[in-house]
């Protein structure tokens, strides 16, 4: 599998990204925001976290203008698998390669740590090797990870089965992380080949670092 990682000026989990993929076979090349295509062979396109343009917008509202997301944007047209994380699930909602936006935490503090997931659609690509309703635990590091949609957004993406992972407690528990509508910590487009996420699953491939849960999430392109 070939996986394409951007880079942003503010990005900080490329690398991470590519030790991620690698570990599990794929090859990655690592795309600067000023090219203007991505290589032909591409499976994967990802979008790691970080603070492209050190955030100085809302999160995500400056790299929306890189040359390099005009070839994103044909490449999720065409059917490409597009993965977004934190900061690159800011980027994909502005965008509009995702339907919401991001406000700052209802806490207004940076909020870093471990937090349980729970799976709600794996009829997609990304969640397929996982069971809904099955529990990960999975890294959080952000400032801005409050979704919201309106009502009417919200039902469209639970009658599509756009939303693919909430924030819980270690049973299971829908819990309050960051005043995410609905506690939603995951969604995909309607097409299902374009998918974000707040939490780092590539923060969570080695036991020895405290948890591989990510890696099923992760291995889930490579079918």
């Amino acid at each position: 599998m070939n996986v394409a990682v951007l880079q942003f000026p503010g990005t900080n989990c490329e690398y991470d990204t590519k030790y991620a993929f690698e570990k599990l076979g794929a090859n990655v090349t690592i795309i600067w925001h000023k090219e203007t295509t991505i290589p032909d062979n591409t499976d994967l396109v990802v979008i790691p976290g970080g603070f492209s343009y050190g955030d100085y917008l809302r999160s995500g509202a400056i790299a929306r203008f890189a040359k390099i997301m005009e070839a994103v944007q044909t490449f999720a047209q065409n059917g490409g698998k597009v993965l977004g994380i934190c900061n690159g699930f800011q980027i994909l909602l502005e965008a509009g390669l995702l339907p919401g936006a991001m406000k700052r935490n209802d806490s207004l503090h940076f909020i870093s740590k471990y937090n349980h997931l729970k799976v709600i659609n794996n009829d997609n690509t990304f969640l397929q090797k996982l069971d809904v309703n099955e529990v990960v635990n999975i890294p959080v590091a952000h400032h801005d990870g409050n979704y919201f949609t309106d009502e009417a957004g919200l039902k469209a993406l639970e009658d599509n089965g756009q939303i693919l992972l909430k924030y819980c407690d270690e049973n299971g528990n829908e819990q309050n992380l960051n005043g995410s509508v609905s506690q939603i910590a995951g969604i995909c487009n309607k097409e299902k080949n374009v998918f974000g996420l707040m939490p780092h699953p590539e923060r969570a491939i080695e036991s020895l670092l405290g948890c591989d849960d990510g890696v099923k999430m992760l291995q889930g392109f490579f079918n």
